[in-house]
């Protein structure tokens, strides 16, 4: 029984050996600065639903991060979800937690989101086209991120990934820099 007992702790230790050896996968993240939101109250959405968009962006991000193990382009998408929560709603809790978390070079706790990748892509998209029909340019700007993200979530929706490249096609390539402060696309 002892020799089982020794045996079993050999095993056990030898096991931590190999996985503490492994050094921690390192990322680098330039966490989006939101000094104040582009958005001002004219936006066509109420203050809770610019809640619920923010939380669910940023819970999204957290997801894509942590499934990818923070592949330069989880990250990237990620910085720019969270960048568009935090204009939506600059005091979100989740976009908040997630972009500090991020900016220490931990990976987000996998936290449920209250919509999959695929529900959530079609609520960006109805959102989005409502937006659009809703007219104003802070409404128009808003529906191009959202039905870009919908594309980008879920790229077997036709419907989405059609009005993404439609909106490519009518106003070129998508500028993420009023958001990100990345540098805009050259036309």
């Amino acid at each position: 029984m002892m020799a089982l007992w020794q045996a079993a702790t050999v095993i056990f230790l030898g096991v931590n050996l190999v996985h503490g050896a492994e050094p921690p996968k390192s990322f680098v993240w330039n966490p989006p600065k939101v000094a104040q939101s582009i958005f001002t109250p004219d936006l066509g959405m109420l203050d809770t639903e610019r809640e619920e968009y923010a939380t669910n962006l940023a819970a999204q991000a957290a997801a894509q991060v942590v499934a990818a193990k923070a592949s330069p382009q989880a990250l990237a998408e990620a910085r720019r979800m969270l960048a568009l929560a935090l204009h939506l709603s600059p005091r979100n809790k989740r976009a908040l937690v997630v972009n500090f978390q991020l900016a220490r070079g931990l990976l987000p706790e996998g936290t449920a989101a209250s919509y999959s990748p695929q529900v959530f892509a079609r609520l960006l998209l109805s959102r989005g086209q409502l937006l659009e029909k809703q007219g104003g340019e802070p409404n128009k700007l808003l529906a191009r991120w959202f039905v870009h993200l919908a594309a980008a979530m879920d790229p077997k929706n036709e419907d989405a990934v059609y009005a993404s490249e439609v909106h490519r096609l009518d106003h070129g390539a998508l500028d993420w820099s009023a958001l990100t402060d990345e540098a805009a696309p050259k036309p």
